[in-house]
């Protein structure tokens, strides 16, 4: 019981700020899919995580990776490794959020292809819609306290959670073969 009343306090608080996500929302930055919970980590989300995670996501991350810096929702050029295009700043940025120095602009590389007789251009550069997450870093779903809540880009979350999936992937490979094991 201890646990649900601190939970909505937290909630409490971070919906403090309401005034936020109403703005969040005339902007058209709340409309939200399906998460993908996997079913037997559901029941340790709190009722109200789609309004936890937009506030964290647009309010305290202001619509941004926390990593990176990537922008929601907006088409990213990159490099294919962590370097991306930032069209706001006239920038490319690596993995961490910094400024890269001492390359050219997109449409600079992309003019620089040569065109051979019989030989096509080379392909453009990949582009990416860039989709924040709300995620929980210790990798606890009934930690909701704001310091272990994050907004991350896929690319960010996935890079953070590799280990998370590998050890539940080979976990549920186990049970499985164990099953099989048993009624076999």
């Amino acid at each position: 019981m201890k646990r649900n009343r601190r939970r909505s306090k937290v909630t409490r608080a971070c919906h403090a700020s309401c005034e936020h996500v109403r703005v969040a929302a005339a902007q058209g930055m709340t409309q939200t899919r399906l998460m993908p919970i996997a079913p037997e980590h559901r029941w340790y989300y709190p009722i109200d995580w789609r309004e936890l995670s937009q506030v964290i996501r647009f309010t305290r991350a202001q619509g941004r990776c926390e990593h990176c810096r990537r922008p929601h929702r907006q088409d990213v050029t990159h490099l294919g490794d962590r370097s991306w295009w930032d069209v706001e700043r006239g920038a490319w940025r690596d993995g961490r959020g910094p400024r890269v120095r001492k390359l050219l602009s997109p449409q600079a590389t992309e003019a620089g292809q040569p065109e051979l007789l019989g030989i096509p251009p080379a392909p453009c550069l990949p582009v990416t819609c860039v989709v924040l997450a709300g995620a929980h870093f210790d990798h606890e779903p009934g930690n909701n306290r704001p310091r272990h809540l994050g907004a991350p880009c896929q690319r960010c979350h996935m890079l953070h959670d590799g280990q998370e999936h590998r050890r539940r992937r080979w976990s549920k490979v186990f049970r499985l073969r164990a099953r099989g094991d048993l009624f076999d």
